[in-house]
């Protein structure tokens, strides 16, 4: 039984194989690939067969663009298989920076992301994945530069920013050793509309009683620096300006601090931008109002410290400022007052990186601002990456801190991150196609406001290494008409055929279509191809599964005998119309199982003896005998019935066939035993029978019929029946009469309980008829008073 479950087990696995092998193939057949490169490309599991020989008469040389299972199950060698794996190989891993508080490194020596750069080589539709590890570096360098709006509305607040160079730089030192500090101004564009040009308001733009700076666009004031008293010496010598309209021209000075680095004095490290305003910004296309059309170009224009092109470029746009904000790994915070919360909010959703905090009226609460700001941008880490090339996607899944897990577009980002925090991130990159041009490419992945990035090499899996020893004008291409390459022909332009035999104008000769019919045959390969170069090539139907071949395009694999709905019953393979059975099946339709496991009865016999074991199933040689195992018979006796005459007249010398005994019941040896607990068990003989019947004395006696694998019966007898005895007569006796005295007892009970029924139902009524009586009140005829009553006639009452 053991070596019969193998065998349907490794039906079934071939069957499950060639089945998947088919559905995995239909990507790969529907590539209809004309060479290895274009076949690898179709999927991350297709193959392309090099064998010479592997197609069948009227096959495209695209069938050798197959799934590998499919490959080998049509013949082809393992070692003929073209099928390149992508691979991924580190190039730089240096390990994470522990620094310690205090000590001083080199930016460009401290490392927070791990590793720094890798090669892949990518195969379409096969990611390659790789973890990314970043920690953040205690100490880390910080450069904040102070961007103010220098409009009158904000006066009051230049007076505490003066003094905001050595507070900020106390505070600081808090979180980092290492801190520069630099400020800058703007107001708006120098031109009408934004600003009065009247000579008097140029020089003066506020009343006459207010001494104010003349207007400017953005002026760097300070670099950056570690010095905090000279920030407080150059920002306390800032004088307030004006301009007419309310939005002011942030966004130019915004520019001009992310683009001008050396300008600004930006280092490798982490770079901070406040942003301080109490009003709106202009943005792209407000420039039209002072006739200013040109684009802002995203690039330094400073000369003096002064930006020079306000009144040449527009304003830049929202999703400028984010590219030149993000390139230059600039994270902003902005400082506004409690009327423009809304808008500046709506700006930091759109501005990764990025924090708006509330400004007091006077600016007096800016270093908590600054320091609330800071950390809400420190504790959260968001992985970007540059423009990927055509046809390649990028995927990221986070593990963050407390075992949180994001995927999507969550996967990009971890929050509630401290000093000593370590992240990681799984990412996968996939390619889809290969470039039309350049077969290496590279992609860039950073934490947004970090200078710290990986970068990824690219290359492109889109030939096979069998092309490159492809022969040019081989030979075995039609005298030279094309390369030989994979074991097929790559036919050079104006030639077709599998050996490049015809040109394209020799396509529709009808000498060529003659060799495309079979003998006595009008019909062109078979109406299933198209005859080129005097060849058939098989046409393809909408199922890749179902395939045309043969000279003539005469033979199919789906038109063949089917069972159950499936062809060749699911148990075997069509070839050209006719079915190829798995082993252990037979049959035009593959449903004849030669597996004889399902006609075994359960005494160990085929067909229990009676039968025949055809395609699985039991066919009974005996008419009146049915069932899966030929072990019914509706009109037979039981073997037990059968057996017990015989049985009696052997072991016990009685019964009716006592006189026939040695004539008829000599078919058997017995054995006789003690007891039924010595007769043979389930599992200790072949096929065995347990029977109880009686004798002619009414006693039961035991017997087991059983049959060996050489068809010898054998009985064991129990040598004592079990007769039963008389009855007991003084228990009987004594139980009738005191059923007969206990019947008598509940009958008197019972009387006298209806007679104590009916005496109270009848006093019950008697004393209701007393109740009700009623007595005549008349005067009895014969009765006299004892009182008699007197008159006097004459008494008048006086």
């Amino acid at each position: 039984m053991a070596r019969i479950w193998l065998l349907v087990l490794g039906l079934c696995m071939y069957s499950l194989s060639y089945t998947s092998a088919q559905q995995g193939g239909t990507e790969c057949l529907k590539a209809n690939a004309k060479s290895c490169g274009e076949c690898i490309q179709a999927g991350p599991n297709c193959g392309w067969c090099t064998k010479v020989d592997f197609l069948q008469e009227g096959e495209p040389t695209s069938a050798r663009c197959d799934d590998l299972a499919a490959l080998k199950s049509k013949g082809c060698p393992e070692d003929s298989i073209q099928n390149p794996r992508g691979s991924k190989e580190k190039l730089k891993d240096n390990a994470i920076t522990n620094k310690a508080k205090g000590e001083r490194m080199d930016p460009a020596n401290i490392t927070q992301i791990r590793p720094q750069q890798l090669r892949f080589e990518l195969r379409s539709g096969e990611p390659q994945t790789f973890n990314l590890t970043f920690r953040r570096a205690e100490d880390y360098p910080i450069d904040l530069y102070y961007l103010m709006d220098l409009s009158y509305s904000m006066k009051d607040d230049l007076e505490n920013v003066k003094s905001l160079g050595t507070a900020l730089m106390t505070e600081m030192e808090k979180i980092t050793s290492d801190f520069r500090i630099g400020f800058g101004s703007f107001v708006e564009k120098t031109v009408m509309p934004y600003i009065s040009t009247t000579p008097a308001k140029l020089l003066n733009p506020c009343t006459t009683d207010q001494n104010c700076t003349s207007p400017f666009s953005f002026k760097n004031v300070l670099n950056l620096t570690s010095d905090g008293r000279l920030f407080n010496d150059l920002v306390g010598k800032q004088q307030i300006s004006g301009n007419l309209d309310s939005p002011e021209g942030g966004f130019d000075a915004i520019m001009q601090v992310a683009v001008c680095g050396e300008q600004i004095g930006w280092r490798n490290v982490t770079r901070l931008l406040v942003f301080s305003t109490d009003a709106g910004f202009h943005f792209a296309g407000d420039g039209k109002l002072g006739g200013i059309v040109l684009p802002n170009d995203g690039k330094c224009h400073m000369h003096d410290n002064m930006y020079t092109m306000s009144h040449y470029y527009d304003y830049p746009s929202i999703a400028h400022i984010v590219q030149k904000l993000s390139e230059n790994n600039i994270q902003t915070i902005f400082a506004v007052t409690e009327d423009f919360q809304p808008v500046y909010k709506e700006l930091k959703n759109l501005i990764p990186k990025s924090a708006v905090g509330t400004l007091s009226s006077n600016s007096s609460n800016v270093i908590q601002l600054i320091i609330d700001s800071y950390n809400s941008l420190s504790s959260e880490l968001i992985l970007e990456n540059s423009k990927l090339p055509e046809g390649v996607t990028i995927n990221y899944k986070s593990f963050c801190k407390n075992g949180v897990i994001g995927t999507g577009e969550n996967g990009r980002k971890c929050s509630n991150i401290s000093l000593g925090d370590q992240v990681q991130f799984e990412i996968s990159v996939t390619a889809h196609k290969c470039p039309k041009k350049d077969q290496t490419e590279s992609i860039k992945i950073k934490p947004l406001g970090f200078t710290e990035e990986v970068e990824i090499l690219l290359k492109f899996i889109c030939e096979c290494d069998c092309q490159q020893s492809g022969t040019p004008d081989s030979p075995d291409c039609h005298h030279g008409n094309g390369t030989f390459e994979c074991g097929a022909c790559r036919c050079n332009e104006g030639r077709i055929g599998k050996k490049c035999e015809c040109s394209t104008e020799q396509v529709s000769n009808e000498d060529m279509d003659a060799q495309c019919r079979k003998e006595n045959s009008s019909e062109i390969c078979s109406n299933n191809g198209d005859c080129i170069c005097g060849q058939c090539v098989c046409k393809k139907r909408d199922n890749p599964n179902e395939v045309y071949s043969g000279k003539f395009c005469d033979c199919d694999n789906f038109n063949c005998d089917r069972s159950n709905g499936q062809i060749c019953g699911g148990n075997g393979i069509c070839k050209c119309r006719v079915c190829e059975c798995f082993p252990n099946f037979s049959g035009s339709a593959c449903d004849c199982s030669e597996d004889k496991s399902t006609c075994m009865a359960s005494n160990g016999q085929l067909c229990n003896g009676r039968g025949v074991c055809e395609c699985g199933r039991c066919k009974c040689t005996d008419p009146k005998f049915q069932g899966q195992t030929c072990e019914m018979c509706q009109t037979c006796a039981g073997v037990c019935t059968e057996h017990k005459e015989c049985v009696q007249c052997r072991a016990f010398q009685k019964g009716d066939k006592q006189a026939v005994c040695n004539d008829e019941c000599f078919h058997f040896n017995y054995t006789m035993v003690d007891s039924r607990d010595k007769l043979p068990q389930p599992g200790q003989a072949d096929a065995l029978t347990h029977c109880k019947e009686k004798d002619a004395d009414d006693c039961w006696f035991y017997f087991t019929y059983s049959v060996n694998a050489n068809s010898e019966v054998h009985v064991h007898v129990v040598k004592d029946p079990e007769c039963p005895s008389g009855p007991d007569i003084i228990p009987i006796v004594a139980g009738v009469v005191a059923g007969i005295v206990l019947i008598g007892l509940a009958l008197l009970l019972i009387w006298k309980l209806l007679m104590i029924i009916h005496d109270r139902r009848e006093f019950a009524k008697f004393e209701k008829e007393k109740m009700n009586a009623k007595w005549d009140a008349g005067e009895n005829p014969i009765y006299k008073s004892a009182v008699t009553t007197v008159v006097n006639p004459k008494y008048e009452g006086k």
